[in-house]
């Protein structure tokens, strides 16, 4: 049995379409945004569920979020957030089906867009929480995530990884909290900063380069 066969097929996915997502979430180029990437997500969103508006929403974002993922280019989200309306075309109501793209399109800055109404911006904060819940995974577990993004960005030289990483890490760094979510502040956020503070020692070379940068 494959990675991630044992998940449940949306109802609103088609069968084609979705053994097409698990195809693309299983492409070897992908060391993190891949099934296990979903799974981890999937998992968190069960803990969350009874929390959202409309979980059926965030289970679709979920699926499609890196659909289209390709490290070189700068518009995975808006490519994956058209696949989401292509196939689910029809499937859900039109309302519904731009709520599930403004799901994705949001994590390509994980900040909030304005005018989102009280519901809609609950459930976004849960979905970018479960998103980036890696950040504040235990230590071992941070770094092999640190290392397989490294390996999805190999084309990018040493000096410019660090610099791009550097920048991203800061931004998550600044906010007054990194979690949106309550849940996920009280669960990871100490641990979170405490990840993204050894990483960013390990950018700027304050502390000998782990194996995993």
């Amino acid at each position: 049995m494959s990675v991630g066969d044992h998940l449940s097929r949306p109802p609103a996915i088609p069968e084609p379409a979705f053994a097409e997502l698990l195809t693309a979430y299983r492409d070897p180029r992908r060391h993190y945004h891949d099934i296990g990437h979903i799974e981890a997500m999937l998992a968190g969103f069960q803990d969350c569920r009874p929390l959202l508006h409309d979980a059926g929403a965030i289970e679709l974002a979920i699926w499609f979020h890196d659909a289209v993922y390709d490290a070189a280019a700068p518009d995975n989200e808006e490519r994956s957030a058209d696949l989401a309306r292509q196939v689910l075309d029809r499937r859900l109501e039109p309302a519904r089906l731009e709520r599930v793209a403004a799901l994705i399109l949001a994590t390509k800055k994980h900040e909030f867009t304005d005018g989102t109404g009280a519901e809609e911006r609950s459930d976004l904060a849960y979905f970018l929480d479960l998103d980036l819940q890696i950040l504040g995974a235990e230590a071992e577990r941070f770094d092999a995530y640190e290392a397989a993004v490294r390996r999805e960005y190999a084309h990018v030289p040493e000096t410019a990884w660090r610099i791009g990483r550097t920048a991203v890490l800061q931004r998550f760094m600044v906010r007054p909290r990194l979690y949106f979510s309550n849940l996920f502040a009280e669960k990871l956020e100490e641990r979170a900063r405490a990840n993204l503070a050894r990483s960013l020692a390990n950018l700027s070379g304050d502390q000998p380069p782990q194996a995993s940068v």
